[in-house]
């Protein structure tokens, strides 16, 4: 078997030379799943209110001394 004899490929974009999708993967690896971000930051909102809760409980406590 040649190498002449091998089927064409039945995408045309890819006949053409031709990426299938110009920049695609590239544009969704440089970018985050919306449910990431909306999760990243409800978990550090969520902290944040968590560590003022035991700060506040450290402050009101040391007055009571």
């Amino acid at each position: 078997m040649s190498v002449d004899s091998a089927e064409p490929v039945s995408d045309p974009a890819v006949q053409a030379g031709e990426p299938a999708a110009p920049g695609g993967r590239k544009r969704i690896e440089s970018k985050f799943p919306r449910g990431l971000v909306i999760r990243l930051i409800a978990y550090l909102f969520v902290g944040h209110l968590f560590a003022f809760f035991v700060y506040l409980l450290f402050v009101l406590g040391g007055q009571n001394q």
